[in-house]
């Protein structure tokens, strides 16, 4: 979720040691542990909310799902498994570097 390397954190506890204090680090950190809960608690209960309202024909609705690039992958890219790009690339030829493809003046 979050890419923070062994560097990264230690700086983040020292400005959390510099800003906070040595004292007053503990409470900090158990009132940001308060609220992270209760923001999940939130969340989680706001999709049972969701899930409830939309109905039994909406069983399987993922809220995951409005991200727009799984929303992608889902409905248009795994149709595609099957079909191998590869193939479909080969069966028609490139042009040779520097050739000008067929004018078609329909086409304009």
């Amino acid at each position: 979720m979050f890419d923070v390397g062994i560097g990264e954190a230690a700086v983040l506890v020292v400005l959390a040691v510099i800003i906070f204090g040595p004292d007053q680090l503990p409470k900090v950190a158990a009132q940001a542990g308060r609220a992270l809960r209760q923001l999940r608690t939130m969340a989680n209960s706001a999709k049972a909310d969701l899930r409830d309202g939309l109905g039994p024909e909406f069983a399987d609705f993922d809220i995951a799902d409005l991200n727009p690039r799984r929303f992608v992958t889902k409905h248009l890219l795994d149709d595609m498994d099957d079909v191998d790009v590869r193939e479909a690339a080969e069966d028609e030829p490139f042009l040779p570097y520097g050739e000008r493809p067929p004018y078609d003046p329909e086409a304009t």
